[in-house]
This record gives structure tokens, C-alpha cells and sequence, in this order.
């Protein structure tokens, strides 16, 4: 028997390692620690210093951000991108990172709704001008550059109108004037456009969408081509303390194995959902970039090709009556303002993300009381169809 009379006392607190072993885990391990202990000073400097490879403090860097970067690295022809806390976290590490004082910056006119306020009410208060102009127009967005314009913001497919910009023009105009450009690419997702191969300077996406899928992570992701512009909007980020949750980031790389096939599913549903709305009573528009009728369909074909996307917006006959009406007639379908969740989801503009607006101001982008926008989901088609079908028959 031990004697344990002079044996140091033991104690819980102290860390204990994992125990080694000759086999490795097949699921990425789950590493919410905020702080890494290094063996010595000279390590730690070596860390710092990039001559060894290591974690000091979450806030920094840890496993999980790293590895889910990486793995959106791969989809978009990137390296280096960073993982933020939400996707306004990496809109807003693009633009404080890259932009100062006396800076213009040009956006879309149908960018997101907080990165619209953030154009024109945030960045503002800080001296950085803002205007805004129509993507699908090259002499619109033309005309907006000035002199102290340094970035161009936009999305390929606007949200919720699902019009087009027009990103070859885009490209060459801002090479033209010097200018970066900044492509939001949560809507397109890299399965159906790689912003890079069209002259993109920084690729942001909300990871919470489409790339994790499953409504339960709030992370976002940028990446920017020049190593200097890397390094200025991770700096921004790492001090202001954009950071983003190792459990988040272990939710969202396992969305990610799965996400070519959940994307191919609900694009293909939508596509089908699209056709059959059109051919329902009561409806008076369908918006969908894979259809003929769609505005800019040659664009979107020339851009996506066969890739049109899992989104599809729909305009009713109607006021607020008849919205209402044919959203309690589907209680089984998540009347929410998101996308890119597993299962379908419906929004309404005028009541959510566009309700700051006056309905004027509405009615410009062409968002009226009967706008609806869809995020399809994996569901089988025929289920979507009985309840689009019973959703517009209670209108």
C-alpha cells in the first residue's frame, strides 16, 4: 500500500491533458478554451513572431475558426479568411479595416438592410461618405464614383428582389478607378459564383446562412486577396474583438460537409417551386433568376449558369388582409426572417427587413404589402407545392 503522508497534496484545478493515443478522433474536437499555455517565454515570442505555429488567446485566433476558414478558404479560391462573429461583424471588419477618414465608399442600392444602415448612418458619424446605386446598372454606378471613392460594396443577387448586379462591369470599373471591390456572396454561396474569378478584391459571407444551414450558428467570413488588406481587417477585427464562438464554429463546419447537397436539393426546389407559383390563382409575379421572365435572366445565366440559387420571391394580389391569410393558412412552414436554413422559410419584406422604410420607398424597389420572399429548404418538392397550393387558396 502507498504511503500517502508525504506525498504532495493533489488537487482538481490543475488541467489534466488528453491522454495519448496511437488513434485520432474522426470528429474535429470541440476547443472552447480562451487561453493557451506556451512552455517559455521564447515560445511565446517565436508564436507572436511567426517562426512557430500556436494559439495565445481566443480573441486571436483559435482551432475552430481556423479550421472552418479554411474549409470556405477552399470553396472560394481564398486563403487566409477569417472567421467574425456574425456576418455584419465581417462587413464591418471590411469596411473599418480598409477605410478611413475622408474615404468614399459606393454600395449597391439593395444591399442588406443593416449594412445599407451602416453605409449611410454609421460610417458617416465617422467621416466615411457613402452612396448608394443601382449594381444592375454600369452608367448608375459609374456616375457615383468620385475622387475619394476606395471601395465598391455589393451582393451578386439583391436581397429580397433578386436582381442581378452586373459584376463584370463592376469588376472592370472599379480596376479602372483603383478602387477595391468587396462581393457579399451569402446569397450566391461559392457553389454558384466565385467572386474572385471575377475580380474580387474581398469575398464576405454570413456563415450563418446558407454554409452552416441549419438556423442554430451566428458566424460570418472574409477573405481579401492582397496579404496587406488581410492583415488590416484582421487587425480590426482582433481589436475590437469580433470574435467568433469555437462552438459556433464546430456547429458550422459540420453544415458545411453536407452543404453541396443541401444546396443541389433546395435549388432544385426552387426552381420547380418557382414554375408552380406562377401557375397558381392569386398570384401576380414571380421573381427567380433561372426563369425566362426574370429581368435579368441572361445575366444571371451568364454569371450562374445552371446555378440560379435557392431563393424565389413572389408577388400576391392583395393588402395586409390577404398576407396575413396566407401565412396562418401554413403554420408548418417558419414564417421568419432568415434563409438558407435546412427547411423552407418565408419572409415578408414590408413587415421585417424593409419595415424602416417609408412604403414609397418601398414601392421604388419594387417591394409592395403582397412582396414575399422565400428561402426554399430540402423538403420533397410535392409537400412545398400542396402547401404553396393551400397557402394561396386561403387568399
Amino acid at each position: 500500500m502507498t504511503d500517502r503522508k508525504n506525498s504532495p497534496p493533489e488537487t482538481l484545478v490543475r488541467r489534466t491533458p488528453f491522454p495519448e493515443s496511437v488513434s485520432r478522433a474522426v470528429v474535429t474536437p470541440l476547443q472552447p478554451s480562451v487561453v493557451y499555455a506556451s512552455p517559455s517565454p521564447d515560445a511565446l515570442d517565436a508564436q507572436y513572431e511567426g517562426r512557430a505555429k500556436g494559439y495565445t488567446y481566443a480573441r486571436e485566433g483559435h482551432p475552430n475558426a481556423e479550421l472552418l476558414a479554411q474549409k470556405i478558404d477552399m470553396l472560394e479560391g481564398a486563403e487566409g479568411g477569417i472567421i467574425t462573429g456574425s456576418g455584419m461583424a465581417a462587413v464591418t471588419a471590411v469596411l473599418m479595416g480598409l477605410l478611413k477618414s475622408g474615404d468614399h465608399i459606393l454600395g449597391g442600392d439593395q444591399l442588406y438592410g443593416r449594412s445599407l444602415r451602416l453605409l449611410t448612418q454609421d460610417l458617416p458619424r465617422l467621416g466615411i461618405t457613402a452612396s448608394l446605386a443601382d449594381p444592375t446598372d454600369i452608367t448608375a454606378m459609374a456616375a457615383a464614383i468620385t475622387p475619394a471613392t476606395k471601395l465598391i460594396l455589393v451582393e451578386v443577387v439583391s436581397n429580397p428582389t433578386l436582381r442581378v448586379a452586373d459584376m463584370v462591369a463592376i469588376a472592370d470599373l472599379a480596376r479602372k478607378h483603383g478602387v477595391l471591390l468587396a462581393v457579399d456572396n451569402t446569397f450566391t454561396t461559392p457553389r454558384g459564383f466565385r467572386a474572385y474569378d471575377y475580380g474580387a478584391d474581398v469575398v464576405i459571407h454570413s456563415v450563418t446562412k446558407l454554409l452552416a444551414g441549419h438556423s442554430d450558428v451566428t458566424l460570418g467570413y472574409v477573405s481579401a486577396k492582397d496579404p496587406a488588406h488581410r492583415q488590416m481587417i484582421t487587425d480590426f477585427a482582433v481589436t475590437t474583438g469580433l470574435t467568433p464562438s469555437p462552438f459556433d464554429c464546430w456547429l458550422a463546419e459540420r453544415g458545411l460537409y453536407t452543404f453541396p447537397l443541401r444546396y443541389d436539393r433546395a435549388e432544385a426546389n426552387a426552381a420547380a417551386l418557382a414554375d408552380h407559383l406562377a401557375s397558381l390563382p392569386g398570384v401576380d409575379r414571380v421573381i427567380y433568376p433561372g426563369r425566362a421572365d426574370h429581368p435579368d435572366h441572361a445575366r444571371a445565366h451568364a454569371l450562374l449558369g445552371d446555378r440560379p440559387g435557392n431563393m424565389v420571391s413572389f408577388v400576391i394580389i392583395g393588402g395586409r388582409p390577404e398576407t396575413n391569410r396566407l401565412i396562418e393558412a401554413v403554420p408548418q412552414l417558419a414564417f421568419a426572417p432568415t434563409l438558407g436554413d435546412v427547411g423552407t422559410t418565408v419572409s415578408h419584406p414590408a413587415s421585417s427587413s424593409h419595415r424602416a422604410l417609408t412604403e414609397e420607398a418601398r414601392a421604388a424597389i419594387g417591394i409592395t404589402e403582397g412582396f414575399f420572399r422565400v428561402s426554399v429548404g430540402v423538403e420533397e418538392i410535392e409537400i412545398l407545392k400542396s402547401d404553396f397550393s393551400a397557402a394561396l387558396a386561403a387568399i
